[in-house]
């Protein structure tokens, strides 16, 4: 019976667009009211209702007056129940959605705030066939974390959103549906293996200590060596004297991740190959710059540095 009726709203969305609200995007915040909201009965409210129906028959036949008026009452708290469900939907917010980052083939995380007046329960919110069920409390907000997986890089408009709920009989489905006017950035995915970077600067002359501050390692005293620097505690467990030697590598130059030295590569290959290059560099704590068409990012680090330059990468045309 359920897949009946999947087959039947499929339908109707595609030859019955205005009434299943398939409609352009919305701009946010978004909320529901009585024009789009709907109503249908569940498998199991069909089946409650010719349950009644027999119930009905019979009491009248016999002139059952409890029977009959058993099934008053189940027929009234059905009815209830399908203004209880409507009531879940009505005036529900969308306030906005933020969505996190990822790259390309992987899903994205996506939270939805929505805003209520009043406290609702047991409401769904489907994207594709991801179904994440959420109540608002007291404070009148919730947070939906939903997944949308994502095929290529750069601008991907967000997929309309089904909120339902069947709640608290399961006799009737309210639904609505959402479609917000947003867009959010994939990045690219970066390339398995390649060349690292070229950086003439990472050679043994940049790589020569210096004095630093901050205490590098302990080391057999040599004459001239300051008597300041002598470490007398550990000293004292050892027969040379020990000095405390500041002296620290240099810090590892800069990676300048250059588009226009990636010649004899595709578009394509050349914005997977700097991706992997970013990551790279993230991942040793290296600060870089980025050189894109149209595009030059100054030397940095850090995670927000990294996202900057993904998502300048995800931007190219």
């Amino acid at each position: 019976m359920r897949s009946v009726l999947q087959r039947m709203q499929t339908w109707a969305e595609r030859r019955l667009p205005a009434l299943t609200r398939y409609r352009r995007p919305e701009s946010l915040p978004i909320e529901l009211h009585r024009r789009r909201i709907y109503i249908v009965p569940t498998s199991f409210g069909l089946g409650f209702s010719v349950l009644l129906l027999v119930m009905m028959v019979g009491a009248l036949n016999y002139t059952n007056n409890a029977a009959l008026l058993l099934t008053c009452l189940l027929g009234a708290a059905s009815a209830a129940s399908m203004l209880v469900a409507f009531r879940s939907l009505d005036g529900l917010r969308l306030a906005y959605v933020r969505a996190g980052h990822a790259v390309a083939g992987e899903p994205i995380e996506l939270t939805l705030v929505l805003e209520s007046h009043r406290r609702r329960h047991a409401i769904r919110v489907d994207l594709d066939q991801d179904s994440t069920a959420f109540a608002i409390d007291a404070n009148g907000i919730a947070q939906v974390v939903l997944q949308l997986p994502t095929l290529q890089r750069g601008w991907l408009p967000l997929p309309r959103l089904r909120l339902w709920s069947s709640w608290p009989l399961g006799l009737f489905r309210a639904w609505s549906w959402l479609h917000p006017e947003q867009s959010i950035l994939v990045w690219p995915r970066p390339e398995t293996a390649g060349p690292a970077p070229h950086a003439a600067a990472d050679d043994a002359r940049h790589m020569r200590l210096y004095l630093g501050d901050e205490l590098a390692a302990l080391r057999d005293y040599r004459a001239g060596d300051s008597q300041r620097h002598i470490a007398w505690k550990a000293s004292a467990r050892h027969i040379n004297l020990l000095v405390k030697d500041f002296e620290q590598p240099q810090s590892r130059p800069n990676w300048q991740l250059d588009w226009r030295q990636l010649p004899g590569l595709d578009h394509e290959a050349r914005i997977a190959r700097l991706a992997r290059w970013l990551g790279e560099a993230q991942a040793q704590r290296r600060s870089y710059s980025l050189w894109l068409p149209g595009n030059q990012i100054a030397s940095g680090s850090g995670p927000l540095h990294y996202a900057h330059c993904m998502s300048a990468l995800a931007q190219l045309p």
